[in-house]
């Protein structure tokens, strides 16, 4: 019988995160649970709670460990749809996708239904940080320190409204399942138009 291979920290809590990502995005936000996620890779309840502290403590640093896998991405999208290398709906599809298959919308929601009441630091601050990465070029162009915000701000209420709802009220308002998608391209093509002509 082979010994299991002893992980460092960060590598048992980046492989339990791993593994409770797979199971929100197979089962949804109910599963991820430090059972569940001993189970999937072959450690103990201990081993995890000691890690995070409680189901809560894991879907928070699931929360986080999500917004900043979704959010690098997305900074180097922007940059390249600011190059002309990429085009906006590349990075509206990526914030969707993360809110919708990725599960990001459905584990806040869960996360505020259970009574985890910081349940959305981690993906507000990471998408702060987000915005401050982007912001400081944009705000010395445009002469608008705020456009960024409230453009992150529409896009981000879109994708999880969109998570949530946006299958069922498309249907219900006779439009295609991408309607609020091609909205929020649109919005985030015309502000790389008008950043396009302060350059």
């Amino acid at each position: 019988m082979s010994a299991r291979k002893r992980l460092t920290p960060e590598e048992s809590r980046g492989s339990a995160l791993e593994a409770a990502r797979a199971l929100l995005i197979e089962a949804g936000p109910q599963a991820v649970t430090l059972k569940a996620v001993a189970a999937r890779i072959g450690r103990t309840h201990a081993n995890l709670l000691h890690h995070f502290g409680s189901a809560a403590g894991l879907q928070k640093a699931l929360a986080e460990h999500l917004a900043r896998t979704v959010c690098e991405t997305i900074i180097e999208a922007v940059h390249a749809s600011r190059a002309g290398l990429g085009h906006a709906r590349e990075v509206v599809d990526l914030a969707f996708d993360a809110f919708d298959r990725e599960g990001a919308g459905a584990l806040a929601s869960w996360m505020l239904l259970t009574g985890n009441e910081d349940a959305l630091d981690p993906i507000i601050s990471t998408i702060h940080d987000l915005v401050d990465e982007i912001a400081p070029d944009e705000a010395g162009d445009t002469g608008d320190a705020m456009q960024v915000h409230r453009e992150t701000l529409s896009l981000v209420l879109l994708a999880m409204g969109d998570a949530l709802i946006g299958a069922a009220l498309a249907k219900s308002l006779g439009l295609p399942r991408d309607a609020a998608r091609v909205r929020a391209a649109e919005q985030l093509e015309a502000s790389l138009a008008r950043y396009a002509r302060t350059e």
